[in-house]
């Protein structure tokens, strides 16, 4: 296991420089990993549905909100895995729905661990409506064009996982799309590099430890991390914190209604757009359901990612 933990780190440090930051963000990245890794497609023994919503600094005018919305299923016997993505993300002005389609192939690397190889196919629907902002200065001609455009890319990814470990990293858009018409568009969209880990530990008959971390790089903009620390009470209650580096800190908490459906909730203070202040902080929910095939009616051993 060493020796892959090594190559997967060996492969992020590959693109290890940084822009402007352009890809939506989730407190509960842990549950959206088919967006970010399309090799995590089918390593759930199970057809699952994951929806996200977030609402960021609410209260600020133009503040980001978003929705996320996965399903994937393993296929030829979980030697494979497919996956569907679609990504709604508004700032402002500016509003992107990207919808993806993952393939996964899972190469079982021992009899306790899998690594999975992942293709993203997606299309950005791209829509820039800044001739509706309120302008100091009227007919400024930067302000006066409209972009709706449709952008295709490709992404990739490595997911190394076992029962109570897993690494990833990932580039979701390979290619970097001007972001507007014709060769005088400045804008583009920027390549993004993420990794995500995380494991759980027994700390009592009844309670685990379930931390994990998620690295986000782009070029000439610093690298951004977020270390979650979840405790697991009878695999039932969930409740945790979050840290995100120079943005901000929050909370997570959840609950197993059954094996297959799940329910979270996670509350973000700002400190970059100061919380009480400016904003009244950012809310997530999350919801996923487990479609349990009738040839696997009980799953081996839980599913902690």
């Amino acid at each position: 296991m060493k020796r892959i933990v090594s190559i997967l780190i060996t492969l992020l440090t590959i693109g290890n420089q940084l822009k402007a930051q352009q890809d939506a963000m989730f407190t509960h990245y842990m549950y959206n990993t088919l967006w970010l890794n399309p090799a995590y497609a089918g390593t759930r023994d199970a057809l699952t549905v994951t929806g996200i919503h977030r609402s960021q600094w609410v209260g600020f005018d133009g503040a980001p909100l978003e929705q996320s919305l996965t399903m994937h299923t393993p296929i030829l016997n979980g030697k494979m895995g497919a996956g569907l993505s679609v990504l709604n993300d508004k700032i402002g002005p500016t509003k992107s729905t990207l919808v993806a389609i993952d393939l996964s192939y899972q190469l079982k690397l021992n009899s306790k661990s899998k690594l999975g190889f992942g293709l993203k196919g997606l299309a950005n629907f791209y829509r820039n409506n800044i001739s509706t902002l309120t302008l100091d200065q009227q007919n400024d001609v930067a302000f006066a064009q409209n972009v709706n455009t449709v952008l295709p890319n490709v992404g990739a990814g490595l997911y190394y996982y076992r029962e109570r470990f897993y690494m990833g990293i990932s580039t979701p858009k390979l290619l970097e799309n001007k972001l507007g018409d014709g060769v005088t568009a400045t804008s583009k969209e920027q390549r993004h590099y993420f990794m995500i880990i995380g494991a759980v530990f027994n700390l009592s008959k009844d309670l685990k430890l379930k931390p994990t971390a998620f690295v986000k790089a782009t070029e000439a903009a610093p690298i951004e991390g977020d270390v979650t620390a979840m405790f697991l009470y009878k695999e039932k209650f969930n409740i945790g914190a979050m840290y995100r580096t120079g943005d901000a800190v929050g909370a997570l908490v959840g609950y197993n209604f059954t094996e297959q459906f799940y329910l979270g909730y996670s509350f973000d203070w700002s400190m970059a757009n100061t919380t009480g202040k400016y904003n009244s902080g950012s809310h997530e929910i999350m919801l996923r359901y487990d479609l349990i095939y009738k040839s696997k009616a009980k799953i081996k051993s839980p599913r902690y990612f």
